[in-house]
């Protein structure tokens, strides 16, 4: 079984976000760049999936500028076969991801696409269903635990009211959710063999799509800054500010 794999290039997540002065996007200049963590877990769970001998072959893909070919390289360090990269300087938003995804899906005919739930910087938490939705295969968001029997796939996903387990028949779409592994730390010998495994690359137009955004990001605001506590010397104080000062209660 073929296993397509996506990942997405962020801000590291250590990296302290600093907003442009116009206010216009998040400052990129000299930041640190790194793979998603929920798509580190979606790697990590497809190199999982290979060792086991459920999967034969395993493929990494981005869609992105010419730079996330670094974090293509991660993934091909990590346990990845090969790569496809598309690449593209437009601001590329869920549905423009998806839409590539569709594409090489319908090329690569994968048994299963793993994903991570969300990217760290948009949050948005919609590609994999939006994937679900324009290839018409099943979807398990979400996941905690993925197993893999003959032409089925079981999801374990985390729901408010405890655990829900769906059984998916293959090819299927997963998303992953923090639980479901801890990534594997790239060996020094694994990112050498990783420079000489292929990467394609191919552009949205190869593929007949358009990824650009119908979004306009209009402005970025950095949260506001937490104001000092102060001491009370009383009960009756405390419930004073709360009620006058604070107004969270009446």
């Amino acid at each position: 079984m073929k296993i397509l794999v996506a990942v997405k290039r962020v801000i590291d997540y250590n990296v302290k976000i600093r907003v442009k002065p116009d206010n216009s996007d998040v400052d990129l200049t000299n930041v640190k760049m790194a793979m998603n963590p929920f798509c580190e877990i979606a790697v990590e769970e497809a190199v999982r999936l290979k060792e086991k001998g459920v999967a034969t072959e395993i493929v990494a893909v981005t869609v992105g500028p010419k730079a996330a070919q670094e974090q293509l390289r991660t993934a091909l360090a990590l346990g990845a076969d090969r790569a496809i990269h598309v690449e593209t300087d437009e601001r590329v938003e869920s549905l423009g991801a998806a839409k590539a995804l569709a594409k090489l899906v319908e090329e690569e005919q994968p048994g299963l696409v793993i994903l991570g739930k969300q990217a760290i910087d948009t949050d948005n938490n919609q590609t994999g269903q939006m994937l679900a939705a324009l290839t018409g295969l099943p979807q398990g968001t979400f996941a905690s635990e993925v197993k893999v029997e003959g032409e089925k796939v079981q999801v374990t996903r985390e729901i408010d009211g405890g655990l829900q387990t769906v059984e998916l028949t293959l090819p299927a779409i997963v998303t992953t959710d923090l639980r479901l592994n801890e990534p594997r730390y790239a060996k020094l010998p694994d990112i050498m063999k990783a420079k000489k495994k292929p990467l394609d690359v191919k552009t949205p137009a190869d593929l007949g799509i358009e990824v650009a955004s119908k979004v306009k990001l209009v402005k970025v605001e950095p949260p506001a800054e937490r104001q000092g506590g102060v001491k009370v010397d009383s009960v009756d104080e405390l419930v004073d500010k709360l009620k006058n000062e604070a107004k969270v209660i009446s």
